[in-house]
């Protein structure tokens, strides 16, 4: 069972944080998440690196936790739903029918992201819905790469994987986070085996921290 959310309001929006690094949006029962990277193993494996198996298996294991927990009725992925190619036999690959196959009645989306070349000219992934950048869903832009700096259209994003590197006795060094700049949102990659960009915070930055303990805000800049 997923730690209990913490609810924020963004742009008008009342949006639900997860410590699993995802969001919820109630109004539109939608469970919200960025950069799932499935495969990503694998592609490093027929690359020669030595990696462990069963990371696609793990996450795919926490997001059906989540909508479990959230009952949402749409998922919607913010860009690298994939990390690589599209080998037909491997084996994330028939554990993501599966998955979709055990959740027959909810839609799934995702924004078209930088690692999702073997989807770009595609209209859909098996039943997966794909979505322009910027698509807009209820007044929030959902994209994939950030926006320009000065773009004041609200949107929710992933690609950066914002991090926070802590010194704090029993936390680990490096969190997983949520990064509120202006009426941007960037999501943190949902995906366990990634990497993380840490983030230079600025004045009326909102950072939500992604702890085992659940999600924690921190003071605002």
């Amino acid at each position: 069972m997923p730690p209990e959310p913490l609810a924020i309001r963004f742009c008008g929006h009342a949006l639900e944080l997860y410590a699993e690094r995802a969001l919820y949006w109630p109004t539109q029962s939608s469970l919200m998440l960025a950069d799932l990277h499935l495969g990503k193993g694998d592609a490093f494996r027929r690359a020669g690196l030595a990696v462990p198996s069963g990371g696609t298996a793990l996450d795919l294991s926490r997001l059906r936790a989540l909508i479990q927990h959230t009952g949402a009725q749409r998922v919607c992925v913010l860009g690298d739903l994939l990390h690589g190619p599209l080998p037909s036999q491997a084996g994330w690959r028939q554990q993501w029918d599966a998955f979709l196959a055990d959740h027959a009645d909810i839609a799934f989306e995702a924004v078209l992201g930088n690692h999702d070349r073997a989807l770009h000219g595609q209209s859909d992934f098996g039943r997966l819905r794909l979505l322009q950048e910027g698509h807009c869903m209820d007044g929030l832009l959902l994209r994939h790469h950030p926006p320009e700096p000065d773009d004041a259209r609200p949107t929710l994003f992933g690609h950066l994987h914002p991090v926070l590197r802590l010194r704090q006795q029993g936390l680990p060094p490096r969190l997983p986070a949520f990064w509120q700049r202006a009426t941007q949102l960037a999501l943190p990659a949902f995906s366990a085996f990634t990497g993380g960009w840490p983030i230079t915070l600025q004045p009326g930055d909102r950072v939500w921290a992604c702890t085992p303990a659940g999600v924690w805000a921190l003071p605002q800049g």
